[in-house]
């Protein structure tokens, strides 16, 4: 197995790839230990000293490290503990833990709701999964949209720049109604 390593914008994540699905739908944001007890593959990761976040994507995870540890140490382990996890053929997730929150919306906005979600899944989810994190609907409100940024995208330096320089711009250009878009936990 060749697990390929991407820098992300974020100097804190690397992404790797081990050429295979990672997760089969959905996605999977863990910033603690804790978070990740339905995934073995996160609990091996978060078993690396210095590993503080561990995003699954479709094909890719990203690992994020504490700010005192180095990637030149790490990366090693990161890609051992990948590879291990790979050829012992544990699932990635137990059970259904697949990182789905999102606000449904009915009524009026309703419509709204979906053009969003639609720009969102063709337009910019794509792009942001390139840099090894992703963008989650979480709800609108009075033409604000709240997002969601996970794994390399969370606490990026380029995050708000890239929500509000193009996020927003793109849904205020395709959608009128929307006026702002707005960060969420």
């Amino acid at each position: 197995m060749f697990i390929q390593t991407e820098q992300t914008p974020n100097p804190a994540t690397l992404k790797f790839l081990p050429g295979c699905q990672v997760m089969e739908r959905g996605t999977l944001d863990m910033s603690s230990p804790e978070d990740a007890g339905a995934s073995p593959l996160a609990r091996n990761l978060f078993a690396v000293d210095g590993v503080c976040g561990v995003f699954l994507g479709s094909d890719f995870i990203s690992v994020t490290k504490d700010g005192a540890k180095d990637w030149a140490t790490m990366k090693p382990m990161v890609l051992s503990a990948i590879m291990e996890h790979f050829t012992s053929g544990a699932p990635v997730v137990e059970g259904a833990a697949i990182d789905e929150a999102e606000q449904e919306s009915d009524g009026e906005d309703a419509e709204i709701v979906v053009q969003i979600k639609d720009l969102l899944d063709t337009r910019v989810r794509p792009a942001v999964a390139q840099d090894g994190g992703d963008i989650v609907f979480r709800a609108y409100e009075d033409g604000i949209v709240f997002l969601h940024m996970q794994g390399a995208c969370s606490g990026c330096p380029s995050s708000t720049a890239t929500l509000k320089m193009g996020i927003e711009n793109l849904l205020k250009h395709f959608i009128p109604e929307v006026r702002e878009v707005r960060p969420v936990e």
